[in-house]
Parts: C-alpha cells; sequence; structure tokens
C-alpha cells in the first residue's frame, strides 16, 4: 500500500507536463497585423486596417465615404487608400493571419492527457468479496520531447504569414493604381476620338454639299461617310472599355451601391520633368522584396521540419501510463485494501518502418524550398532589371511624342490650314492632316498612359505585390486605342 501523498504524486505527474504556456501574443485578436501594417506603410504611405467588429466597420464605412466625398474627381492616391480600407478580398487574407497565430497559440498548449477509470467485481453476487478500482492516465511523452521545435516551426508560419498578409496588401495598393492609370488613360482616349468624331462628321457633311453639286464624285463621298461611320464604332468601344475599367477601379476599391457615382480625372497627369535613377535597383530588390523573404522562412521551417523529422525517426509514438489499481478483498468479515502505482511505458517498434522513408521526404522537401529561393533570388534580379528598364525607355518613347511626333503632326496641320486658305490645297487634304494629328495625339496618349504603369510597377519590383509585366505585354496595350476608364 503507498501513502495519500504518493499516490497524488503519482497521478497529477502528466497532468504537471500537460499545463499550458502562456501564448500572450498568439492569442491577443489582431496578433501579427501591426507588423503588417508598418511594413507596408513604408512602401505605400497609406493605412490599412484590420476590421474584426461592427463598430471597425462602421469606422472604415465612414472613411471611405469621407475620402469619396473630399476628394473630385478621385485621384490616385485617395483610390488607394480607399481600396486599403474597402478591399474583401484583404480582409479575407487579414483572417488567414489571424488563422496562422491561432496555430502558433495552439502549439504552445501541451497535449490534453487521457483518463480512464474501471471497476471490476461490482454487481455480481460471487464477485462481492473481492473488488478493484483501476485509474489510468496517458501522456505522450514523445510530444513534450519535440514541443520547443514545433512551437518554433509554427512561429516560423506565423512570421510567414505576416508577410503573405503584407504582400497581398501591396498587390491591392499596386492594382489599385494601375486600374486608376487604365481608367483615366481610357477617358483620354474617348475625347480625342470624340475630337476626331467631331472633324469627321464635319468632312462628311461637306462631301455631301459637294456631291450635291457635282464638285465630288460619289466614291469620293463615300470614303468620308465610311470613316465618320467607322470613327463612330471605335468611340463607341471605347466608351465601353472605359466603364468597363471604371468597374475594375471600383471592385479593387470594394464600392457598391451610391459610392459608384465617384468621377475620375479626364487625362492623366503630364510627364516628369525626370526620370527617377534607380542604380542600385538589384540590391534594393534583394534587400526589400518580402516575396523573397517568404521564401527564406519557407527554407527556414522546412529545416525545422526535418529535423523533427530526424529527431523522431525511429519513434514516432511514445507516451507514459500513469496510475493506480486498488483492490478490496472481504475475508472473515473483514475488508483488507491494497493500492499500488502503476507507471508504463508505450512506444512502437520500428521493425517495419524505420523512418528512412519519411526521412528522405523531408530531405527532399529541403532541397526543393532551397531550390525555390534561389530560383526566386535570380527571379527578382531579372523583374527588377526589367522593370526598371521599361520605366526608363517608355519615358523616352512617352516624351518622343510629345516633344517630336505631337509638334511636327500640329505643324503640318497649321501648314495644311495655310495653304487651304491660300487656295493651293483643298479640303480634304486639310481634313486628313487633321486626322493623321488625332491619331498621333492618340499614341501619344497610349504612350504617356505606359509610362505611368511602368513608373507603377517599380514598387512592386522593389518590394513585392505584384508581378511586373513584361515590355512586349505593355506595347500590346498601347496598340489598343480603346483603352478604358471612367470619370463620367
Amino acid at each position: 500500500m503507498i501513502g495519500t501523498t504518493r499516490l497524488i504524486a503519482a497521478l497529477a505527474f502528466p497532468l504537471a507536463l500537460s499545463g499550458c504556456v502562456t501564448g500572450a501574443d498568439y492569442s491577443r485578436k489582431g496578433a501579427g497585423f501591426t507588423a503588417v501594417a508598418n511594413k507596408t506603410a513604408i512602401v505605400t504611405a497609406k493605412e490599412t486596417v484590420w476590421i474584426q467588429n461592427q463598430n471597425q466597420a462602421r469606422s472604415a464605412a465612414a472613411q471611405v465615404k469621407d475620402l469619396l466625398a473630399r476628394t473630385k474627381p478621385l485621384d490616385v492616391e485617395t483610390a488607394v487608400q480607399i481600396a486599403l480600407l474597402n478591399n474583401k478580398g484583404l480582409q479575407a487574407a487579414y483572417a488567414d493571419l489571424g488563422d496562422s497565430a491561432a496555430d502558433a497559440w495552439q502549439s504552445t498548449m501541451f497535449i490534453n492527457p487521457t483518463v480512464s477509470i474501471g471497476t471490476t467485481g461490482i454487481g455480481t453476487p460471487e464477485l462481492q468479496a473481492f473488488k478493484t478500482i483501476e485509474g489510468m492516465i496517458t501522456t505522450n511523452i514523445l510530444a513534450l520531447a519535440t514541443k520547443n521545435r514545433d512551437m518554433a516551426i509554427a512561429d516560423t508560419r506565423f512570421r510567414q504569414a505576416q508577410l503573405i498578409a503584407a504582400v497581398k496588401t501591396l498587390q491591392v495598393a499596386a492594382d489599385t493604381r494601375r486600374a486608376w492609370i487604365g481608367a483615366v488613360a481610357s477617358w483620354e482616349n474617348v475625347g480625342q476620338l470624340q475630337h476626331a468624331q467631331a472633324t469627321a462628321d464635319a468632312a462628311s457633311e461637306l462631301a455631301e454639299k459637294l456631291g450635291e453639286t457635282g464638285a465630288m464624285a460619289k466614291g469620293a463621298q463615300a470614303r468620308e461617310h465610311v470613316f465618320v461611320a467607322e470613327l463612330a464604332g471605335e468611340t463607341a468601344k471605347a466608351r465601353l472599355s472605359a466603364r468597363l475599367a471604371k468597374e475594375e477601379l471600383t471592385r479593387l476599391m470594394g464600392l457598391w451601391g451610391s459610392d459608384l457615382d465617384y468621377q475620375v480625372p479626364n487625362s492623366l497627369p503630364p510627364l516628369p520633368k525626370s526620370v527617377v535613377r534607380r542604380d542600385t535597383i538589384e540590391a534594393e530588390a534583394l534587400r526589400s522584396r518580402i516575396d523573397l523573404q517568404i521564401a527564406k522562412l519557407d527554407l527556414e521551417a522546412t529545416a525545422r521540419s526535418y529535423g523533427l523529422t530526424e529527431a523522431t525517426r525511429y519513434v514516432t509514438d511514445l507516451e507514459i501510463l500513469t496510475g493506480f489499481e486498488t483492490e478490496r478483498e472481504i475475508e472473515d468479515d473483514e475488508t483488507k485494501t491494497r493500492t499500488t502505482a502503476q507507471v508504463e511505458l508505450e512506444f512502437a517498434i520500428p521493425i517495419f518502418d524505420t523512418g528512412k522513408a519519411r526521412m528522405r521526404k523531408s530531405e527532399l522537401a529541403y532541397m526543393r524550398a532551397a531550390n525555390l529561393l534561389a530560383e526566386k533570388a535570380v527571379n527578382v534580379r531579372s523583374e527588377a532589371r526589367s522593370t526598371y528598364e521599361a520605366y526608363r525607355s517608355h519615358y523616352d518613347i512617352a516624351r518622343h511624342y510629345r516633344n517630336n511626333v505631337v509638334p511636327l503632326r500640329t505643324k503640318v496641320e497649321e501648314e495644311s490650314l495655310l495653304t487651304y486658305n491660300g487656295m493651293i490645297s483643298n479640303t480634304f487634304e486639310l481634313l486628313a492632316d487633321t486626322r493623321d494629328k488625332i491619331n498621333s495625339t492618340l499614341l501619344s496618349v497610349n504612350a504617356k498612359r505606359d509610362f505611368w504603369l511602368a513608373e507603377a510597377d517599380l514598387a512592386p519590383a522593389i518590394y513585392g505585390g505584384g508581378a511586373t509585366k513584361a515590355s512586349a505585354e505593355t506595347e500590346v496595350a498601347a496598340a489598343s486605342e480603346s483603352s478604358a476608364g471612367g470619370g463620367h
């Protein structure tokens, strides 16, 4: 028989092991979000919020309405701020951060022990003289031994989730900026096409009058009429594209209902006087790209998992069973009770599974993560170089149209007007030169749009938050004269 103190100690041992460690940082609502907000604010200079209750939701909605009311037409910086406050997909990304914090919090807690109690000899007359009560508490010792490694892995994944949330924030900001640029450029194109439409209408009307007098053949009249008809179709197509571009911006800002009445400017800002020099953009990207930091943490977590697999290669389940057994026997009307403590150790014998397959999988996972990190570093350097090259080139192209092509077309139009007034050239030569000038103006608008899109890609190339566009893709976009966006 053992004493009461020893019995309590035997039963309490597994319970003491299964107590929990404080996880205050993980258990706090909004855990990890401050780091996300601070990291993204450095890049965007904007506020972002994690909405977790009705009061916060009402506050964010009121802030969005105030921004819309105060900024008419809507500028690009206000559009980005609204998106960061109101984009629901961004809130879902922050919920994923909270889920990772909960996993890290859970890792700080020990596995609950299993308690079992049983009796024999009760309810059976022939066994009334002999009764046994058994109690057992089971605790997984291996889980205790590897707990620090489990917590380290969970913490690494939590830090990775913070970076993923930051990347999503930067992506929403960059996408909104690009959508605003596309929308405004589209409405600028619509304005130019409307101007061309007015010129074409005048030419068509003049052709009709000259045809009535017999001064213009029917074929020449038809050419002017068909130009008007084609231009009307292009203008309608441009208006549709503009409305769709505005809808893309609306989706990113998370607006609906009465908030859809916002307007954007009808023309993009003029080109800056000079480009920003980024001679060390590769080094900046390697130092600052958040997706590269995520890949590094993935390699760290994989390495920790590899170490955990190695530590548990041979024994995957190791349990300690602590309990007691009390026997009560009645003999000659005297009751005799005897209590004994039990401590057992259970584990699987690795006869068939020696852990080699699990070790091989962990090794391959580590190699995979290491190679993905190396590939990411190479790609980051290339993307940084490509983005800056596109930025510089599109600036030169846009400036060429602004300083050379459009002024020359204007000069041609002015000279054509002089020769027309001097009765040296006819009306349709003047109208043809005017149409050519409008086409050059449209190309100039598209070139300016491509520059601002390339400028918007610089931040994602350095910090992450969106795949940079290839130069060829941007030039294909420039070929479309009906790009959209809208403030009407």
